[in-house]
């Protein structure tokens, strides 16, 4: 009878709370939100000083390499805005290309350095990836790029037959 008296007190709460049903509850509160301005501003101010990136060189192709060989490449940029450049994330195509990004503001006319790493483990033939890099720049999206052709390693004999 203990779970039957509770039933029985949430349904005579909701009851005593609102007479009026919940679907006409929802409606007017969905029409008092339709009614009011909405005020978000989407637009940049344009005369707000901006960073901006300006690389040395946007792609690089390592060339033939081996298989199971990791290829670096240092990317490095300069500020050339008005603003601290921020980059907030940056993420390779694939787990196989692992991007390394300064985590601090860099100032105007300042310089820094975008590490990528390719491991080209199980990855024979040509390859063509991107690190994608998130900043406070606009657009705030950059694309690097590396590619490489990859020589396969030499089949042992248990991999043959």
């Amino acid at each position: 009878t203990a779970c039957t008296n509770a039933a029985s007190k949430i349904k005579d709460e909701s009851e005593a709370s609102s007479s009026t049903p919940a679907a006409e509850r929802q409606a007017s509160s969905m029409q008092e939100a339709a009614q009011e301005p909405q005020t978000i501003s989407t637009t940049v101010d344009p005369n707000a000083p901006l960073p901006k990136f300006s690389f040395d060189e946007e792609s690089h192709d390592f060339g033939t390499i081996e298989e199971g060989t990791i290829a670096k490449h240092d990317f490095e940029f300069t500020n050339t805005g008005e603003a601290p450049l921020i980059i907030s994330n940056a993420s390779g195509s694939c787990g196989c290309t692992v991007p390394q990004w300064p985590r601090e503001p860099i100032a105007p006319g300042e310089t820094g350095i975008i590490h990528v790493e390719f491991n080209s483990n199980s990855r024979p033939g040509n390859q063509s990836k991107t690190v994608t890099l998130n900043s406070n720049t606009v657009p705030n999206k950059k694309v690097l790029r590396i590619s490489a052709m990859v020589n396969p390693k030499p089949k042992t004999g248990e991999e043959q037959g």
